[in-house]
């Protein structure tokens, strides 16, 4: 009896899944400048949209409506400012549902040099910040 070819999860929702990976900046200004070094934040988030094109206007859209200001403890502004989107990707039959990003590269011998890539647990920074 011949087995049955096995089924792609095919998705039931008109909207495509994307992650995309923004760029944020902590701006701060003291005495008047701004600083060359800043503190910088890359966030990836999850969301649905029609298409690609529509899909970076919306990462767009949350990018802007995250940014932020306030004064700091020694009262100095702080400007929380979207730089831009970084990476967007269709996340597509390919990925899990529970999978929000991905990233594809060649290595060399990955296996034999994964403590190069691979980081012990306690410097995980779910870890590390609840020790």
């Amino acid at each position: 009896m011949k087995k049955a070819p096995a089924k792609k999860r095919e998705s039931k929702d008109p909207l495509g899944r994307y992650g995309a990976k923004l760029l944020f900046q902590f701006r701060v200004t003291v005495d008047g400048s701004p600083g060359i070094r800043r503190i910088c934040e890359e966030r990836i988030i999850n969301f649905s949209a029609t298409d690609a094109r529509a899909a970076l206007k919306e990462a767009k859209r949350r990018g802007r409506a995250a940014q932020h200001s306030y004064r700091n403890n020694h009262g100095n502004p702080v400007y929380f400012q979207f730089l831009g989107v970084m990476e967007l990707l269709c996340l597509g039959v390919e990925c899990d549902d529970d999978e929000v990003w991905y990233d594809i590269v060649e290595r060399v011998t990955p296996k034999e040099r994964s403590r190069k890539f691979i980081p012990p647990e306690s410097k995980l920074h779910a870890i590390r910040n609840n020790e």
